[in-house]
């Protein structure tokens, strides 16, 4: 039970920085697809929250990689 609460914190905490810091990444998270589980059962497994949470990373990483350059070529 440890291992989910600290997964469902780390996406709490990370999806509260993306809308503070980057409101205008946030507004697209609801179209972040989220597959829960491969059908066999009808429960969010912990493989599958921690796809969403490298999903968030990584669209975030991708969003600051991406709009660094941009304001450095409008700078």
């Amino acid at each position: 039970m440890k291992k989910l609460n600290e997964l469902m914190q780390q996406i709490i905490l990370l999806t509260t920085k993306i809308e503070t810091e980057y409101p205008e990444l946030y507004r697209y998270l609801d179209e972040t697809p989220l597959i829960i589980s491969d059908g066999k059962e009808a429960q969010i497994c912990l493989a599958d929250l921690e796809k969403y949470l490298e999903t968030l990373k990584g669209q975030l990483e991708h969003y600051i990689d991406t709009h660094k350059n941009q304001s450095n070529v409008s700078s």
